[in-house]
């Protein structure tokens, strides 16, 4: 059976570890991706990451790498893959509505659900990583030079934007990320089971 899985959360909550073990686990009837994709659209997101530009334009740039990249997770649950997806239209929701409002662009929540809604698939379901801001960068400490994004206030008001999408979507189920990922992998394996994946 095919199904949509998406794996979310603010950065070092452990969702790319997790997303990749769970598609693991699965074995070959699971497809893994991410955003951004590896595609040109998906390098030009990264490349605004460490540059400044209009705040649309950042998330215009997450849509237009979406938009492409739909339809690639279509043909996949076509043909009878389950798709584990490593964020998807709700970090674009959660994070883009933060940075533009510290943009003072006012509260860009409603646009930005409904224009990724109109261009995405609906997820049969998605694992929320919720995990303290704080904690989450001691996790990603050791990575380097963290990106614009990485700053705990930021991350606070990003998570809060996602607590808002989980609040209007009965599909987005919260999980306590502080927990050893294999635990983590466990609970979404069983949820994952119940739903008859």
């Amino acid at each position: 059976m095919s199904g949509f899985v998406v794996i979310e959360g603010i950065d070092g909550c452990g969702k790319s570890t997790v997303a990749e073990t769970v598609a693991g686990r699965l074995g070959p009837r699971a497809v893994l991706t991410r955003e951004p994709t590896d595609s040109w659209i998906g390098r030009a997101v990264r490349k605004g990451g460490s540059e400044e530009m209009s705040p649309y334009l950042d998330a215009l740039l997450f849509m237009a790498d979406r938009a492409n990249h739909t339809p690639e997770i279509a043909d996949h649950l076509a043909n009878g893959k389950v798709v584990v997806c490593d964020r998807y239209y709700h970090s674009t929701v959660a994070y883009q509505t933060a940075y533009l409002m510290r943009k003072s662009r006012g509260d860009n929540f409603d646009w930005l659900l409904d224009a990724n809604i109109r261009i995405s698939i609906n997820p049969d379901v998605t694992f929320l990583l919720t995990i303290d801001p704080e904690v989450a960068l001691g996790r990603i400490g050791d990575r380097g030079e963290l990106s614009r994004f990485e700053r705990a206030d930021f991350l606070k008001e990003v998570q809060d934007n996602y607590l808002r999408l989980a609040e209007q979507d009965p599909t987005i189920v919260q999980i306590d990320s502080t927990r050893p990922p294999g635990e983590i992998v466990e609970e979404i394996l069983l949820a994952l089971d119940e739903r008859k994946f």
